[in-house]
């Protein structure tokens, strides 16, 4: 048994997993709450509202502190509870409603065992940024048919542009069926590319920061199109001109699809 773990070792210590490995195994201890048919339904409303949070203290203390005025994209609007709560509501609703029912028959299929292996860390970020490309084209695609048919805009897409002025809770103000589109397109994405768990939860957590981060109304010099270099991400002032003008960057993140389809808009020329 000693002598199994110690060949063990080097294989590990030299695909790079030894980073990432006291992280998994510390989660692989946890292994029957990760497995069972809650978790996703926990994990995603407590990674979503986590985010939005620290922008929604900011939307309630931003009429008393004038500071905040110069990262807000709209200085005259700051979003009521009237608007907050029935964005929280529908995204509990949904959650509980349809997205738990369906994690409930993805377990009764039977339990998907953990790997003892943490993955590699280049291997996890290479698969990260994957996921986010893919899911980029996929949406866009999604995006421009939804705005491009009426049909579909009125009954799917429609819901989700109530709000023209954009708040972090607004990101998951959306149909079921545009909720569950962005979640197929997630889940294909990880099967497609044979992501390890730990990459699986870690691109989640990116995605859904990411898009809090383009629904919240807040450009600050930290913010993720600032630390992309050469325009390659579009980030919130680029999504908030989105739902001001409905014709232009249709592209969630990244701006090479708009750009190939003569639809992106520069934020800060408009």
């Amino acid at each position: 048994m000693s002598s199994r773990n110690s060949s063990e070792l080097p294989v590990l210590c030299s695909s790079g997993q030894l980073f990432l490995q006291p992280l998994w195994d510390r989660l692989r201890t946890r292994e029957a709450l990760i497995q069972s048919p809650f978790f996703p339904v926990i994990f995603s409303i407590t990674t979503y509202v986590g985010f939005c949070l620290p922008f929604v203290v900011l939307d309630v203390l931003y009429p008393w502190v004038p500071a905040l005025r110069r990262y807000k994209i709209h200085p005259d609007f700051s979003p009521s509870a009237r608007q907050l709560l029935p964005c929280l509501g529908q995204t509990l609703y949904q959650h509980v409603v349809f997205v738990f029912p369906v994690t409930l028959l993805h377990w009764a299929r039977g339990p998907v065992l953990l790997p003892p292996e943490a993955p590699e860390l280049l291997q996890m970020a290479r698969h990260v940024v994957f996921c986010l490309l893919l899911f980029d084209a996929e949406f866009f695609l999604w995006h421009v048919l939804h705005h491009k048919v009426p049909w579909l805009y009125r009954t799917f897409h429609k819901m989700h542009h109530q709000n023209s002025s954009s708040f972090a809770l607004a990101t998951q103000y959306m149909s079921v069926w545009e909720l569950f589109s962005l979640g197929f397109f997630d889940m294909v994405n990880v099967t497609l590319l044979e992501c390890h768990p730990l990459t699986v939860l870690v691109f989640h957590v990116v995605n859904i920061w990411l898009s809090v981060e383009d629904h919240s109304g807040y450009d600050f010099p930290w913010s993720t199109h600032r630390l992309v270099p050469f325009g390659w991400y579009g980030g919130v002032a680029h999504h908030d001109l989105h739902h001001s003008q409905f014709n232009c960057n249709f592209a969630p993140y990244f701006t090479h699809w708009d750009k190939i389809l003569g639809t992106l808009r520069s934020a800060y020329t408009k």
